[in-house]
């Protein structure tokens, strides 16, 4: 279950399997996409840029609160208990 936890926020995100897969067209882009195109030719919006990476860190953060019993104890499996 650790490992679950781990997988899925590393594909959550992950750019190059959303654009290869998906496609690049503006119908079909995951959020992460569409964040880094926000941050624009000179860098500019940096409040809408930080309101994204809010929105975007929600649902990992979910997930880890979720599961976060099955991943400390994957995590302590292999300790010594004295």
């Amino acid at each position: 279950m650790a490992f679950a936890v781990f997988q899925f926020l590393w594909v959550c995100n992950d750019y190059l399997v959303a654009l290869v897969f998906l496609g690049g067209t503006r119908d079909v882009r995951v959020m992460t996409i569409n964040l880094a195109e926000l941050i624009g030719q000179h860098g500019q919006d940096w409040h809408l840029l930080t309101a994204g990476a809010f929105i975007t860190m929600v649902l990992p953060m979910v997930v880890f609160f979720a599961l976060q019993h099955f991943f400390v104890r994957g995590m302590t499996a292999g300790s010594v208990n004295a």
